[in-house]
């Protein structure tokens, strides 16, 4: 698998409207790669095919060497999702979120008891492992729904949006996670709208109306476009 991603003129189209429109790009091993735009240019729509959630119209895809089109069982069973709306169940304790999901990834009651208690122990949680995870704070939830996705060691681990909404301490501390992750070698999808979060990506690509309008890393793209900062880029593109 030279590639963890690899998109060839990918397009998806609900009747005359093309979602996302002949887009193709590849993501290397162990790279953080941030997949930015704008509400309604096409991240979620392409996020759902490289998922296995939706078949594409056109185009060809495969992700941790997997097609998207006929292994699309596979795909899911060999990464990791996380995103800001639904991470884990406030009505379920934060060992009993760690179980239900470790047991839906497939993992034996065994490998789940040790993964829970090296988790716990890395997020200083063990006397809190029978708090109903709706008491936490957004920011402790989303640590341990990053943790949780990577239960089953996923080849590529896609996070939507995973820090909107938390104060600026807990989005440097979970960029810190990210960061560990990539060098124990994962790769990292990661769509954000904080522009600031761009200049951590290694690689950003950014969508236009359904197209990749740029992709390169923060600092060429801001020499590109002579521009101070990622957020100068997105609406130097975006008004385009």
């Amino acid at each position: 698998m030279a590639h963890a991603i690899e998109v060839n003129h990918l397009t998806k189209q609900f009747g005359l409207f093309k979602a996302v429109n002949d887009i193709s790009f590849v993501v290397k091993k162990g790279e953080i790669f941030g997949f930015l735009g704008a509400n309604g240019a096409g991240k979620t729509t392409a996020i759902k095919m490289l998922t296995g959630l939706s078949l594409p119209t056109s185009g060809d895809a495969n992700v941790a060497g997997f097609d998207v089109y006929t292994q699309r069982q596979e795909i899911r069973k060999n990464i990791g999702y996380m995103s800001q709306k639904f991470s884990l169940y406030d009505d379920l304790t934060i060992k009993e979120n760690i179980f239900f999901f470790g047991g839906i990834y497939g993992l034996p009651q065994k490998v789940i008891r040790e993964k829970a208690r090296a988790l716990l122990t890395t997020l200083g949680l063990e006397d809190k492992a029978k708090m109903m995870t709706g008491e936490l704070p957004l920011g402790w939830k989303q640590k341990i729904a990053f943790s949780i996705a990577m239960l089953h060691e996923p080849a590529v681990l896609f996070l939507d949006e995973p820090t909107g909404g938390v104060d600026p301490i807990t989005r440097r501390q979970f960029w810190e996670l990210i960061y560990q992750a990539a060098e124990r070698g994962f790769t990292i999808f990661v769509t954000t709208h904080y522009m600031d979060e761009a200049e951590y990506c290694d690689r950003v690509s950014i969508m236009v109306d359904g197209i990749i309008a740029d992709l390169d890393t923060p600092e060429n793209l801001k020499k590109k476009h002579d521009a101070k900062t990622m957020d100068d880029v997105f609406v130097k593109l975006a008004r385009n």
